[in-house]
């Protein structure tokens, strides 16, 4: 494994500190495209979203850069750009039953940049306990912080078991994705 390896993208394109920094505006603007792939639930708050795919395409991609993309999503809605899912945005998110998830997406990053900064995400298996770590750190954060919220059903219900089959599905396909994309940029 190696130590401090560059992540995919700047493997395939390095560059500049500008050349990064619009790596990161991308993923910023690939995870706000991800939250409009948005359908709500009738028994929950949180809507089944793209952007969980989004956050794990976007984190291995970039290794480091990938926590700043995150960032910067979410100060984007925060300050009032229409990013968060379905168009949403402003404070109330974050701090409303969806926020866990957000900060999840952070922790999320930090846990794949991680797992690219040893080489990880380059084959299959790795790249699949990588996404999976990633996943639970969202659920984890999203599940405890809508507990605190009044609900018709269990935070576990509300939170985390209708979006287990869809997110096992995205992480497979991005588990897949990104050691072939490897193969790609070694060849």
């Amino acid at each position: 494994m190696l130590a401090h390896s560059r992540p995919l993208a700047l493997a395939a394109w390095p560059g500049s500190l500008l050349w990064q920094a619009v790596l990161v505006v991308a993923g910023s603007a690939l995870i706000a495209l991800g939250a409009q792939i948005a359908v709500p639930l009738p028994f929950s708050p949180v809507p089944v979203t793209g952007q969980t795919f989004a956050v794990l395409i976007v984190a291995t991609s970039l290794g480091r850069l990938g926590v700043a993309s995150v960032l910067l999503y979410i100060l984007e809605g925060a300050i009032g750009l229409p990013v968060f899912a379905g168009g949403a945005f402003g404070i109330a998110r974050l701090v409303g039953p969806t926020g866990g998830y957000l900060v999840g997406f952070v922790v999320a990053a930090l846990v794949l940049a991680w797992y690219v900064d040893r080489g990880l995400d380059r084959r299959v298996g790795t790249a699949i306990v990588a996404m999976l770590s990633a996943e639970a750190a969202i659920y984890a954060c999203g599940v405890v912080w809508l507990s605190r919220f009044p609900l018709t059903v269990s935070p576990l219900q509300a939170g985390l078991y209708p979006f287990i089959p869809g997110d096992l599905l995205k992480l497979a396909a991005a588990g897949l994705l990104l050691p072939t994309a490897w193969r790609i940029v070694r060849r």
